[in-house]
């Protein structure tokens, strides 16, 4: 994994995700925008955690090249997230509140950015999966149910978020979200780079919503002699 992203652009694509499976657990095969949007209202209220596997894919155009990598992630209302990927390379990402952590075991480091003046744009994102009104995020984005594809043998909705806001759009220009029709829990989202033709996707098995997750699971448990770094964004 010798790609880096510069933050804020990693706490966008990592929290968007997060909240694109949260988001969209439960809406129903209603084909106009605005049922979707009602349904989303009424799953989002119930929502307290998301357990799954996770496969990352990142496309860089200018190479034709894909990099993969696989794990589990675990995420909770109170803006608490957790990934451990474990192939090729193991290495943590965790959230708690204002900090993010990322810990590399080949290095034996922890990189700790703080959100900061980025936090309203990363929370914009969080709180689609946690009890945001249709209101909120019909300011932020335009809305479009596409239709309807098949995904890992199951029949898919697909939902297509466009950003609103400037500074999101220099970032990201849509985003697609594949939702099991049988379970109503997201399998996919694609989140498309601006200006390079480069995404990154997101695939989903084995997702659980609403279990227990302890609070140990967001402790920070790498070793105390790994070194700690607080990079620039």
């Amino acid at each position: 994994m010798t790609k880096r992203y510069s933050i804020p652009l990693i706490l966008v694509l990592l929290a968007t995700a997060i909240a694109m499976g949260a988001s969209a657990a439960q809406t129903t095969a209603k084909w106009t925008t605005e049922g979707v949007l009602e349904m989303m209202d009424k799953s989002a209220k119930d929502f307290r955690s998301l357990t799954a596997d996770i496969e990352n894919v990142k496309y860089t155009a200018v190479v034709q090249d894909k990099s993969t990598e696989t794990g589990q992630i675990w995420v909770r209302h109170d803006q608490k997230m957790r990934i451990e990927f474990t192939k090729p390379e193991a290495r943590t990402i965790l959230r708690t509140g204002d900090s993010l952590f990322l810990y590399n075991p080949k290095l034996n480091r922890v990189e700790e950015y703080d959100l900061g003046k980025n936090r309203a744009m990363v929370d914009q994102y969080i709180r689609l999966g946690f009890g945001t009104k249709s209101e909120d995020l019909k300011k932020s984005y335009l809305v479009t149910v596409t239709g309807e594809e098949q995904l890992d043998n199951r029949k898919a909705i697909v939902v297509e978020l466009t950003p609103k806001a400037d500074q999101v759009r220099s970032q990201i220009t849509r985003i697609q979200m594949w939702i099991d029709e049988a379970s109503w829990l997201p399998i996919q989202q694609k989140i498309y780079e601006t200006g390079s033709g480069d995404y990154i996707l997101f695939h989903y098995t084995g997702m659980m919503k609403n279990l227990k997750i302890n609070d140990s699971r967001f402790k920070q448990d790498w070793p105390k002699n790994a070194s700690h770094e607080k990079p620039h964004g």
